[in-house]
């Protein structure tokens, strides 16, 4: 079986991935590293084959580490997820970020490198996962290309920005064969709930204040997980070694009209007692600093070069999304009683 090395893969779109490539691909086996930060779970791998995942739980900082897990089982594939990335903890706390986006690639890409010189490994891969924030700030027109230049405006954008130039250098200069993507932004199971979506929808549940960003006028590009860890899996397949493939959801959406669409949704699917509409439950605070406008990814080289389109509508996924969150109750608790406890992160005190 090929052998493939998922950082980060009990988080959010890690976990998401594993459980796709194990569907849809009985040829790999596949070795788990993961921290378990707050953002880590393992129920979010419940009911996987132990025959064919391993969970390692350690740090991609770890460099004696790496090194042992690349000589132990001499994998084909590397598919780095394993990152910080909220950015309103990256403006409390930016140390971590710069740690584990920067430094943890670094190390990921020296072992890979190693390893592949020193026992002549032939077609590797390794593929690192970012995002459209390393691009910045849109106006009401455009969208990011390949080619956009670079514009980070949070700390947690300018680390994956940085480790993303740091993959290319790591081609050029050593011939390592890696490929990137940047995605837009994700929703669907297994999300930690400090994100737009869950929170809206988990706060529904709890009769809990919606809490929108200054207007709640921000635009995103919004990407079903699943379909995004189908991209991923095709630029694996297909992908050009060296190259950069964006992928979006086509589904430019104002966050303000993203919980409005999730209220009414609720008011259909389960009902507040009393009645009332949950956008009665809508509270405007304070914005986050620096908040980019807007995103949107054309998404034309990963649709001609590789033919992916995304599956799911906004429409389809985010009901499908909220449907997951109503029948995985005891998820949600799990993380409450352990992690979370929905502090405002990411205000600048004067």
């Amino acid at each position: 079986m090929k052998k493939m090395l998922v950082t980060g893969g009990c988080g959010f779109i890690g976990s998401n991935f594993i459980r796709h490539i194990l569907n849809v691909d009985s040829s790999i086996k596949i070795i788990n590293l993961d921290k378990l930060t707050y953002a880590g779970n393992e129920l979010n791998l419940l009911g996987l084959s132990k025959n064919r995942h391993k969970l390692i739980i350690g740090d991609v900082c770890d460099s004696n580490l790496i090194d042992k897990l690349f000589l132990k089982y001499k994998f084909d594939v590397v598919v780095h997820f394993a990152a910080e990335s909220h950015v309103d903890r990256s403006i409390d706390g930016p140390i971590n970020f710069i740690q584990t986006n920067i430094i943890g690639t670094l190390v990921m890409l020296e072992s890979a490198r190693k390893f592949i010189q020193d026992l002549k490994i032939k077609n590797f891969r390794f593929i690192h996962i970012s995002t459209d924030e390393v691009y910045g700030s849109l106006g009401k027109t455009g969208k990011f290309t390949e080619d956009t230049s670079y514009d980070p405006s949070s700390p947690y954008s300018a680390s994956k920005a940085s480790s993303d130039h740091i993959v290319r250098a790591w081609n050029r200069t050593y011939d390592l064969p890696i490929l990137i993507t940047n995605c837009s932004n994700n929703y669907g199971p297994y999300q930690f709930p400090e994100k737009l979506i869950p929170l809206t929808i988990i706060n529904c549940l709890k009769n809990k204040a919606l809490p929108i960003y200054g207007k709640g006028e921000n635009i995103r590009d919004w990407l079903f997980v699943e379909d995004h860890c189908d991209a991923i899996y095709n630029v694996l397949k297909d992908g050009e070694v060296g190259e950069t493939y964006n992928i979006g959801g086509n589904n430019e959406i104002k966050n303000i009209d993203i919980v409005l669409i999730i209220c009414k949704l609720m008011d259909k699917i389960k009902p507040r007692e009393d009645k009332k509409p949950f956008s009665d439950l809508i509270q405007y605070v304070e914005d986050r600093p620096g908040h980019d406008f807007r995103y949107a990814i054309d998404a034309n080289k990963i649709k001609s070069k590789l033919g992916w389109t995304p599956s799911e509508s906004f429409q389809s996924g985010i009901k499908k999304t909220i449907e997951w969150y109503l029948n995985n109750q005891e998820w949600l608790e799990s993380i409450y009683d352990n992690t979370y406890r929905q502090n405002r992160l990411g205000i600048l005190r004067k």
